[in-house]
């Protein structure tokens, strides 16, 4: 792999990994990076990058559901790998607005994998980074594996559902080489404040009510992103293809656990004034539709092939997560403003 492909990079985890192959593995070849920078798309996140490796990062404003930015892609940088994070991601917003979901997620994974086929004289890999939610809710015991049926809740489940059956279906019917990741809840630096764990930092910080759920006994695994990364690498190099590879934290917890957490640690890292518990501003509200109860991973044969584990328990990555908020209140004050999205209109309208 020379050339790869990394779709969604300036979006949360798409930015670790990129991060993580041009600084802390053992890749020495070029990334092209393409973000259609969406609401969530940050090319911000990149700049030191951007500027370090001037000869191994690329970047290109287009979307993967226009193909012949795609194939321009392809062929003016011999793209031999395709690692694909691009999609939208929040069950909340699937649940208010599919349509989104449908076209990138579904169409999107679509359009990638006719494009790689054309090229597939060259290709060494398609990997599609997907997500635990695709096999719908488990009660309080058993675990998700790589065999447990789909069964899909909410709009963003079904259309990730989808584009996981979709590049299986190339594997089969065209000989496409691919492996798909299914990972639990991440978390870490650079993640966008509506998804759980950040909101309740940020939220935390400013004395704004903490949000959640139901009676917040619904559970999740938490992987913290640098591992999850570290999983992909190891996935690419050396999964078997046509294969899937189960990614999770060993860490369920519920969610008003995690909540209680966050705020205890921020409550350690950055005290109020008066010293008083920010549990205080847990607020409970009517619940999600369709809410999963529990998802858990069963990451054994990941481990046990590829000899992965996870490095960084809740507390530790939790605690590198809220001091990263803290240590970068400019990015948080940019994202939270909307006022990047000018920045990226003067800097990538036309690119």
């Amino acid at each position: 792999m020379n050339n790869i492909l990394v779709t969604g990079g300036c979006g949360f985890i798409g930015t670790v990994f990129i991060r993580y192959l041009l600084s802390d593995s053992d890749f020495k070849g070029r990334i092209i990076n393409v973000d259609k920078l969406t609401y969530a798309g940050n090319p911000d996140n990149l700049a030191d990058i951007e500027k370090a490796y001037p000869e191994r990062y690329r970047f290109i404003k287009s979307d993967i559901c226009d193909p012949e930015a795609m194939s321009f892609a392809f062929k003016t940088y011999d793209i031999d790998a395709v690692c694909n994070f691009a999609a939208e991601s929040h069950v909340d917003r699937s649940i208010a607005a599919p349509n989104a979901f449908i076209k990138t997620n579904i169409e999107g994974t679509f359009n990638l994998l006719e494009v790689a086929r054309k090229y597939a004289d060259r290709l060494v890999l398609f990997h599609h980074v997907s997500t635990d939610e695709v096999y719908g809710s488990l009660a309080y015991n058993g675990f998700f594996t790589e065999d447990t049926p789909y069964k899909p809740s909410s709009p963003y489940s079904a259309s990730k559902a989808a584009s996981d059956h979709l590049v299986r279906a190339y594997s089969k019917t065209y000989a496409l080489p691919v492996t798909i990741s299914n990972c639990s809840n991440n978390y870490g630096p650079y993640q966008f404040p509506e998804k759980l764990i950040p909101l309740m930092i940020l939220n935390a910080l400013e004395n704004k009510p903490l949000p959640v759920y139901g009676d917040g006994r619904n559970i999740r695994d938490w992987l913290f992103v640098t591992d999850h990364c570290r999983a992909v690498w190891e996935i690419m190099k050396r999964g078997r293809r046509g294969q899937t590879y189960n990614i999770g934290g060993h860490c369920e917890k519920a969610n008003i656990d995690t909540v209680n957490g966050v705020c205890e640690m921020v409550d350690e890292l950055k005290p109020r004034a008066d010293h008083t518990s920010r549990k205080d501003l847990i607020t409970f509200i009517k619940d999600r539709p369709g809410h999963d109860l529990r998802y858990a991973i069963d990451c054994s044969k990941l481990e046990k092939e590829l000899d992965w584990t996870p490095i960084e328990s809740f507390e530790t990555g939790l605690r590198k997560t809220i001091q990263w908020y803290l240590d970068n209140p400019l990015w948080v004050q940019r994202v939270k403003s909307g006022n990047y999205r000018n920045w990226i209109k003067q800097h990538y309208e036309d690119a």
